[in-house]
């Protein structure tokens, strides 16, 4: 993985004149197709005031889980905590919400407007333990950037 070359290369479509919601759906699409392991990728955002989040675009197989109640689950226990999580095994953790049952792994890193988790990227890898610090830091500097454009169209 050169992460350097993905980073510059999701800053790109980032930059691109196009809207948000096409932003978002071409880093999906960018992400699932250049990393192996990332079988599914998607953003979910909070849903309005409801304590629950929704999803928005994403790259893979359709999922039921459009909405998840905070604290459910990989995605809404990082709505309510704040942090990164990263499950290498699935079948270990038992707030889990399964998406299929190809799905081994799961990391959901969260995005912050002024302070505030506003929502969040899911990657789902049909591997155990496919995940390591570089993922963290191309999705955190994914995640930073994203938010950055929701400053500006906020």
């Amino acid at each position: 993985m050169n992460i350097e070359n993905l980073k510059a290369q999701s800053e790109a479509i980032l930059n691109k004149e196009l809207t948000l919601e096409e932003k978002l759906q071409n880093i999906c699409d960018y992400l699932k197709e250049e990393i192996s392991y990332y079988d599914w990728v998607g953003f979910y955002f909070k849903n309005g005031d409801k304590e629950e989040l929704k999803l928005a675009q994403f790259a893979g197989e359709p999922t039921e889980h459009t909405i998840i109640p905070f604290g459910k689950g990989i995605c809404g226990q990082v709505a309510v905590s704040n942090k990164n999580l990263v499950v290498q095994d699935v079948s270990e953790q038992d707030n889990y919400i399964s998406c299929g049952w190809k799905v081994k792994s799961e990391i959901v890193i969260p995005i912050f407007v002024d302070g505030e988790n506003i929502g969040q990227i899911d990657i789902d890898s049909h591997t155990i333990n496919p995940f390591s610090k570089k993922d963290e830091e191309l999705l955190e500097f994914i995640c930073e950037k994203v938010s950055f454009f929701l400053q500006k169209t906020s």
